[in-house]
């Protein structure tokens, strides 16, 4: 459907040059006796701008048809769609502009005198589209991906040339889950603030799960009935998601110890002992998978009320 559009708008606007073209030779010449029929030279150069109008939305569509539906990497099709649409729409007004004009060179050093002077009018939408270019570049974020920007988090669903719409996670909610609300921020807070990538390294981020147990429970044996449950649940992952981390470390400077599967970390509080799990999660999944988790140690628990004690009274 697509490129049957673009064929149809391309086609057409052939067919407007040709008749732009054939209004022009019926043109009588200028002179001094026989002036130029006004009516008709507009009509010529209506027809041409719509012929550039139509010619360059057909190409457009027709490269998105047969080009950018094919690339498989949904992030770098959206990005190559906008760059598609910003230079073919500049081309498409320097092109409308020229064919009523007549002055192309006068067009675009119009453009240059315009641009300058609404530079200082127009601060805020020009380091947008400044943003807008460093994202595509520098890519700190993709569509698909879950960020921290400002005060806000949630998911990229759309980067356009001047904001980009999150879909929120958190929010007013305890849980890191979408909220079912949209956010937009203008695309110059990457000059200006942090940008938290939650899944940018290796598309996982480190979790804990907490268990409060007593001072009278075997702390060994709890640690490893833990790390047993987190190794059914997520442990392929993890040493997938893990090898992805140190081939990130082998092109870096960095010198970090990576662990090659889950830890559990141990905390005493004034009541009672914490156990945290530490676990890697999905980026934009990860409370499923703590909830699991955490379902599962809580029932594997409980079969050992011999040697797991949970903290009772108010003191918890």
């Amino acid at each position: 459907m697509s490129r049957r559009l673009g064929l149809a708008a391309f086609a057409a606007g052939i067919i407007a040059a040709v008749l732009s073209g054939l209004v022009r030779a019926t043109l009588p010449l200028a002179s001094f006796e026989i002036p130029i029929a006004d009516a008709d030279l507009l009509v010529s150069k209506g027809l041409s701008a719509l012929a550039i109008a139509l010619v360059t939305y057909g190409i457009y569509r027709f490269i998105m048809a047969v080009f950018i539906t094919r690339i498989v990497d949904r992030r770098r099709a959206h990005d190559i769609r906008n760059i598609l649409r910003l230079t073919l729409g500049l081309v498409a007004l320097v092109g409308v502009l020229g064919a009523f004009t007549e002055q192309w060179l006068g067009v675009l050093v119009s453009f240059g005198v315009i641009g300058f002077a609404i530079t200082f009018a127009l601060q805020q939408p020009i380091l947008s589209l400044i943003g807008w270019v460093y994202i595509v570049i520098k890519r700190p974020f993709a569509v698909g991906d879950r960020i921290s920007v400002s005060d806000f988090s949630g998911d990229v669903a759309e980067v356009d040339f001047l904001v980009t719409t999150l879909w929120e996670s958190g929010g007013d909610l305890t849980s890191n889950q979408s909220s079912g609300r949209t956010v937009t921020v203008p695309n110059s807070l990457v000059l200006s603030s942090e940008i938290v990538n939650h899944g940018a390294l290796f598309n996982r981020v480190w979790a804990e799960v907490p268990v409060q147990v007593a001072y009278e429970t075997d702390l060994e044996f709890t640690r490893e009935l833990l790390v047993e449950i987190a190794e059914e649940e997520v442990g392929a992952d993890m040493r997938a998601a893990i090898a992805r981390y140190r081939s990130q470390l082998a092109d870096s400077p960095l010198d970090l110890a990576v662990t090659n599967g889950p830890t559990v970390n141990i905390a005493q509080e004034e009541s009672w002992v914490v156990l945290r799990l530490r676990v890697l999660v999905p980026p934009t999944g990860g409370q499923q998978v703590k909830n699991r988790v955490y379902e599962r140690v809580l029932t594997e628990l409980a079969k050992h009320p011999d040697r797991v004690s949970f903290p009772v009274g108010r003191s918890r």
